[in-house]
């Protein structure tokens, strides 16, 4: 099977590289500054599940080749649009579509761009960052993607992915009730994205503060009630299970959107608090803290603005 990984950044370049470890035929597309790094320095982990450099294949936008079976999108939300134009000559009438984004958004766009047939349901919990020289680190005991179909049948296709992915260096699991999975995983980051940067601090000061909980669980109860608003099939009390579940991370977890905003790079605001108030407006639900989480992105995402045009 040949896999394409659209970009070889923290997490497409982790996961591509666990595949291409284990000897399957997996190649990235990426932009020129990354091709130049992996061909100088190859693909660099450095992972308490253990290190590795690869010499990954590379393409780049524009260059020929033929169709893929599988293509893994592991960019960040605000490149999807460019990256689907990337990857439209790659993509056959059988190529399988697999997105490890955050959130729900993007899955309107994908199934309109390669039908929904093609299109399986996706995500992955891991900490992992790219370094200044492009090395991928990774930091938790965490290093999961969970895929599946849509309608939840195991069909062949899924069942061939499985054994394919089965003896990596990370954990790939089939699902039966993927769409379940992706909304608790929203709700999971878009709460823990949400309090690391409106305090701009890790998990464990926060939930250890006077109204660490109070707040994490209010945030928690806000998202959840528009998720089942709009018909998200997922679980009764999943909000005090995943206050459960953040009180058991590391102390010194920090979220992907948290380490972003510490580079002064672009966010998923639009994407992930976005979204969930865009729905919270349609199905009338007052979402106080959510608000401020996401006036708060918005007010960086100008800063930034700001100071990049003042840098130039």
């Amino acid at each position: 099977m040949h896999i394409l990984v659209v970009g070889a950044g923290a997490v497409g370049g982790y996961f591509g590289g666990r595949l291409l470890e284990k000897g399957i035929d997996v190649t990235f597309l990426v932009r020129k500054r990354r091709k130049q790094q992996l061909q100088e320095r190859g693909l660099v982990i450095q992972s308490v599940h253990g290190n590795t450099v690869l010499t990954p294949k590379t393409i780049m936008a524009g260059e020929k080749a033929e169709a893929f079976d599988l293509v893994i999108f592991s960019n960040k939300a605000y490149h999807l649009h460019e990256a689907i134009q990337d990857v439209k000559p790659y993509v056959g009438k059988e190529t399988l579509i697999l997105p490890l984004l955050n959130g729900m958004a993007h899955m309107d766009l994908l199934w309109s761009e390669f039908g929904k047939e093609n299109v399986l349901g996706g995500l992955c919990f891991i900490e992992t960052t790219l370094d200044e020289q492009g090395t991928i680190v990774q930091s938790s005991s965490s290093h999961d993607v969970k895929f599946g179909e849509w309608s939840g049948e195991i069909t062949e296709r899924v069942k061939k992915l499985e054994q394919l992915f089965t003896g990596c260096n990370a954990h790939f699991h089939l699902s039966d009730q993927i769409v379940t999975d992706m909304w608790h995983k929203y709700l999971f980051i878009a709460t823990m994205s949400g309090v690391t940067t409106l305090f701009r601090a890790p998990i464990g000061p926060i939930r250890a503060g006077e109204y660490g909980q109070e707040i994490i669980l209010r945030l928690l109860k806000e998202i959840a009630a528009v998720m089942r608003a709009h018909g998200a099939p997922i679980a009764e009390q999943i909000e005090e299970k995943q206050l459960e579940q953040m009180n058991k991370l590391a102390p010194e977890m920090k979220s992907s959107m948290q380490r972003d905003m510490e580079k002064g790079q672009m966010v998923e605001a639009d994407h992930l608090q976005g979204y969930l108030l865009k729905l919270a407006q349609q199905y009338h639900i007052d979402t106080p803290l959510l608000k401020a989480v996401y006036h708060h992105l918005k007010l960086y995402e100008q800063q930034r603005g700001a100071d990049s045009k003042h840098r130039f």
